[in-house]
């Protein structure tokens, strides 16, 4: 009963419906006299036939919504108190929630984008998912409750991350990237028409240009010829050199497998294989310090394991061991995986007005014994 809306002793019977913290309440469109209302039972107090009836129709409202919600917690949906609301008043609510948009990208999107690439998704659904809980006290949200305001919050949310691990925050790029994953989800849902309209059609992603950085040949030979008798930081070393003289990424190498190597009609030694990131055709000739690299790790143990021809290590473990690599070696760049790969594109391709695609199609000894 809403005792503010009393009116000549009388006033409007209203059900609350509360789910998880969340209530909103709903006009039954009945009145009753203040004094024949029992507060403590919700009811009113049988005194006639009418407040009798009233009774019954309370009580198979309070079990029709009852039934909705169970009805709701069975097919696993989104349970809101608006949601049961409209099932009980016979108005259609969309179904559609950034939690099944997301799961309905990946799904259709995890044989078609690379392994890198889902993992990336994953990581920003991760951010998603920690946002909504913290940000509205939800597992999830229909995807009619995204705005443009909803994105700005959760730009701020990325900037002010803080990681448990006490890694650094993100940076204005890592954070426009996750939001730009997030975007082509939400394209997604406008193509599908679960969206009426495309909450960052206002909003403009502002990338900071960043110089790539690359190796001097001094820097280099210094990792190069760094004696390290810890074997994992000698590996890490090794197979960072290897990308320094094939320019492939981290992802290509781990992939390679003995039958990648084959020997070309001059002679020599070379990798063939797949781009893993665009399908293209690599084929790389490998240069005495590669293939020696090579000759020392495809019968290691972890190697004939998986079958491949380098020992198989994450991303995230060999940049951290090439951080330590850096420190041991005097050098004071950030030293990561994808710096190996621009070393060779500045030292080999870039300085001699050759894309880094193009030498791949050409036999580039000659070019690479003069800069090597």
């Amino acid at each position: 009963m809403r005792l503010n809306k009393e009116k000549n002793g009388s006033a409007p019977v209203y059900a609350r419906i509360s789910v998880n913290g969340e209530r909103i309440e709903m006009s039954l469109r009945k009145l009753v006299k203040v004094t024949d209302w029992n507060s403590v039972k919700g009811l009113a107090k049988p005194k006639s036939v009418e407040l009798k009836t009233l009774n019954n129709y309370l009580e198979q409202t309070r079990g029709m919504l009852s039934g909705i919600y169970q009805e709701l917690s069975l097919t696993s949906e989104l349970i809101t108190p608006n949601l049961i609301k409209n099932r009980f008043l016979g108005v259609v609510e969309h179904s559609h929630t950034l939690n099944t948009l997301m799961d309905y990208h990946n799904l259709h999107m995890i044989e078609v984008l690379a392994i890198g690439t889902m993992k990336n998704y994953y990581t920003t659904e991760k951010y998603l998912k920690e946002f909504v809980a913290k940000q509205f006290k939800k597992e999830d949200l229909y995807l009619t409750e995204l705005n443009y305001e909803f994105i700005t919050h959760f730009e701020y949310f990325l900037r002010k991350h803080q990681p448990l691990d006490h890694q650094r925050g993100m940076t204005n790029n890592g954070v426009m990237k996750h939001l730009e994953r997030f975007r082509k989800v939400i394209r997604l849902g406008v193509k599908m028409e679960w969206l009426e309209k495309d909450p960052f059609v206002m909003f403009k992603l502002k990338f900071n240009k960043v110089e790539r950085g690359f190796l001097t040949k001094e820097e280099k030979f210094s990792i190069e010829d760094k004696e390290i008798k810890i074997p994992r930081i000698q590996f890490a070393r090794d197979v960072f050199v290897f990308s320094c003289y094939t320019g492939m990424a981290y992802i290509d190498v781990m992939q390679l497998t003995p039958h990648n190597v084959i020997k070309g009609i001059n002679g020599n030694q070379w990798i063939k294989t797949l781009r893993e990131k665009t399908y293209t055709a690599v084929n790389v000739p490998l240069l005495p310090k590669a293939l020696a690299i090579v000759e020392q790790y495809k019968n290691h143990p972890r190697s004939v394991a998986h079958r491949s021809l380098f020992p198989v290590i994450s991303n995230q473990k060999l940049n951290s061991y090439l951080k330590e690599i850096g420190d041991i070696s005097g050098i004071h760049k950030n030293l990561t995986f994808h710096l190996a790969r621009h070393t060779f594109a500045t030292s080999v391709t870039l300085s001699n007005g050759v894309s880094i695609e193009t030498v791949y199609d050409f036999d580039c000894l000659g070019i690479f014994d003069r800069i090597f």
